[in-house]
């Protein structure tokens, strides 16, 4: 009996092991540090690019624009380099919403999503940043 305790014990230890290297594996995914202009922010005018800042290098493999109420975007002109600190190229906006959403290539392989959301207002408009 006490052999098999010893068995079971060790499988459980084994299991607990494999189970704590996948945790930290799926953790280890680039996510978004910040970015310019920053999510949720109001800014005089259109942006010429946006900056993605991620935890780890990764490679944008698709990005969309789309301002509120309008159809999405794709944008054409990515970064073909993984960076940590990524560019991306905007056309002109007008004033509005604007989501701007991508997949990215993380350096584990996997895809990683993500969007932000920023106003653009007119120029000389109050409460923009």
């Amino acid at each position: 009996m006490r052999r098999w305790a010893r068995v079971f014990v060790g499988i459980m230890l084994s299991f607990g092991i494999a189970l704590s290297f996948g945790i930290a594996a799926a953790q280890a995914h680039a996510h978004l540090r910040g970015s310019v202009p920053a999510n949720g922010s109001a800014l005089s005018g259109s942006p010429p690019q946006v900056v993605l800042d991620f935890s780890e290098p990764a490679r944008l493999t698709a990005a969309w624009i789309q301002r509120r109420g309008g159809p999405k975007t794709k944008l054409e002109q990515l970064p073909q380099q993984s960076a940590a600190s990524v560019a991306v190229t905007v056309p002109a906006l007008r004033p509005g919403q604007y989501e701007l959403s991508w997949r990215a290539l993380s350096a584990d392989g996997h895809i990683v999503p993500g969007h932000i959301h920023f106003t653009v207002t007119p120029p000389g408009a109050s409460g923009a940043r």
